[in-house]
């Protein structure tokens, strides 16, 4: 790649031409016209704006939140809200079938998701249950 090229890669990059417009109309590899673009800080010379489809709000802050077009439907504006959001709503979550079980070592019943056989009700009843039988 002469001068001449990296001058018109620059100049193209600016007009906001992608690498593939650019590596035909020099005769390049795109992969050589990429390589010189991010080597030079013109890999994003061109960044189109997301289309904004709608604004919602956070279900926990009511905080506006920007859709973007093409990706998943934002409903919490951070971590922080998604997490006392759920905690706030353990009901909402959609849940396996649960099956009811009674726990060989206190009694209680609790509800066991997925296919295996419950015995206890949680680790400390396990572990009672090892020292019982010794």
């Amino acid at each position: 790649m002469n001068h001449k090229q990296k001058e018109a890669i620059k100049k193209l990059r600016g007009a906001g031409r992608s690498y593939l417009e650019i590596a035909g109309q020099l005769g390049l590899s795109q992969n050589t016209v990429k390589s010189f673009c991010q080597r030079n800080q013109l890999a994003s010379a061109i960044s189109p704006e997301p289309e904004t489809i709608n604004v919602t709000l956070c279900r926990e802050c009511s905080a506006p939140l920007i859709q973007t077009t093409g990706k998943k439907k934002k409903h919490f504006c951070s971590d922080q809200c998604r997490h006392t959001w759920w905690n706030a709503h353990p009901e909402t979550i959609k849940r396996k079938n649960g099956r009811t079980f009674s726990c060989q070592t206190c009694g209680r019943d609790f509800i066991g998701y997925g296919k295996r056989e419950r015995k206890y009700c949680s680790r400390a009843c396990y572990g009672l249950s090892k020292v019982i039988r010794r």
